[in-house]
């Protein structure tokens, strides 16, 4: 795995920055607005269909109530999903207040893993960083699930990690671990809200291939990533939209950068 001049750019749930999370209409602007990735968060339904939807329930991001592990695909399709909050929290599964709503008429329905990967498959070169959300009822089978779905398309076993148009990544270790059992070159992330003890020199378990630490962990320590490097395991840092952040990451050499608004911090990265 060989660092980037710099960072490439991973479209965070889509350009969520200008269009509803998680719809078709947020991930095409991402690739109209130059990104190199695209990033989504799964889900299984009650019926077992991996959706992409970060919270733990729909209350937010759609016009339904209810938790999504609970919910039938055709419950969810019913419900709409193209709606616009310019003031998207980070941390959502916590957040109760009153949303402001704008209408997004370009997509409504909840929008499934299989769709999206339609979009990635026509869409050459970018690559896909596909986060399993836990801890959730379903335990392994959300991996299970997963694999078994990129196998449909090809992309469960590619010739190299390097070459891959798919790479999983998650904040739970032993999910990583259960990706690295269903296939042995399918890159992985491990995502770090903060550096414990066993984490803080840049080591990672054997079956992570990247550190995945938010950026705030990266203003409070820049030698990470460097210490991480020296293990063999690049950078992807999420959620940098601030442009000292950026700056920040390209000055560490940060591999891959999660953003909100793809077409800025492109524009940022090549002043």
């Amino acid at each position: 795995m060989i660092r980037a001049v710099q960072p490439a750019v991973v479209a965070h749930r889509g350009a969520s920055a200008h269009r509803a999370e998680h719809t078709v209409a947020a991930y095409a602007l991402a690739l109209e607005q130059g990104a190199d990735g695209l990033e989504c968060d799964v889900r299984l339904t009650r019926d077992g269909h991996l959706v992409c939807v970060h919270d733990r329930t729909v209350d937010r991001t759609s016009t339904g109530r209810g938790v999504v592990s609970t919910l039938s695909l055709a419950r969810m399709s019913e419900l709409d999903y193209g709606r616009y909050d310019a003031a998207m929290p980070e941390s959502a599964d916590d957040l109760v207040r009153q949303r402001v709503w704008t209408p997004d008429p370009n997509h409504h329905g909840v929008l499934t893993l299989e769709s999206l990967l339609d979009l990635v498959v026509d869409a050459p070169g970018t690559t896909l960083f596909v986060e399993t959300k836990h801890p959730v009822r379903y335990g392994g089978l959300v991996e299970a699930k997963l694999v078994a779905l990129l196998s449909r398309y090809g992309l469960a076993n590619p010739k190299s990690k390097e070459d891959s148009p798919v790479v999983v990544t998650s904040f739970s270790a032993m999910a990583i671990r259960r990706v690295r059992q269903h296939s042995a070159r399918l890159p992985t992330v491990l995502l770090l809200r903060q550096l414990s003890a066993i984490r803080w020199d840049g080591t990672l378990p054997r079956s992570a291939d990247y550190t995945g630490p938010g950026v705030h962990l990266l203003r409070d320590d820049p030698d990470y990533v460097a210490r991480a490097a020296a293990f063999g395991h690049p950078t992807y840092t999420w959620t940098v939209d601030d442009p000292a952040d950026i700056e920040l990451c390209r000055r560490l050499g940060v591999r891959y950068l999660a953003t909100n608004s793809p077409a800025t911090t492109r524009s940022r990265l090549n002043r």
